[in-house]
């Protein structure tokens, strides 16, 4: 079986190349293509402003969420993971994926108004759940932390 620590390297080599992919997005790939749009559509030039505001909105979230959990990693080599240290962080996970969840949606239903294809409406369907799902998980996870987080502060007081 994997051990912890070549599991927690693992994570955290994966995490610095998807957060290196996200900064080239967010910075190159996203204003580039809106840049490309606006030159072939002039005419959608706002519309095209509020996807690429939306995109790297949805980019920053993703990067929180991997900065948070470079943290809990820190706090799992230091053995420090069962404190209110790791509860915040858990906490920022989840309010960044509250905040892409309810843009998420926005534009789910935008699109339930104009979309004239029902394949872009079941992917945001499809993502919408799973996003939904990764929330959900991700609270009731942090209810386990706090339970252990305060297991272990009272067995430290015991002993």
């Amino acid at each position: 079986m994997i051990s912890e620590r070549w599991a927690v390297m693992a994570l955290r080599f994966f995490l610095v190349a998807l957060f290196g992919v996200l900064v080239m997005l967010e910075t190159l790939s996203i204003p580039g293509s809106y840049r490309y749009s606006v030159e072939q559509h002039p005419d959608r030039a706002t519309e095209n402003l509020a996807i690429m505001i939306v995109a790297i909105f949805w980019v920053l979230c993703v990067q929180v969420v991997i900065v948070a959990t470079w943290k809990l990693l820190t706090l799992v080599r230091k053995d420090l993971i069962f404190t209110d240290a790791a509860i915040k962080w858990v906490d920022v996970m989840v309010w960044a994926i509250a905040a892409g969840w309810v843009v998420l949606v926005a534009v789910f239903i935008y699109l339930g108004f104009i979309a004239d294809d029902p394949g872009v409406l079941v992917l945001f369907f499809v993502i919408t759940t799973g996003v939904s799902v990764l929330g959900l998980v991700l609270i009731v996870m942090r209810a386990l932390l706090q339970r252990a987080t305060t297991l272990r502060a009272d067995m430290e007081s015991v002993i």
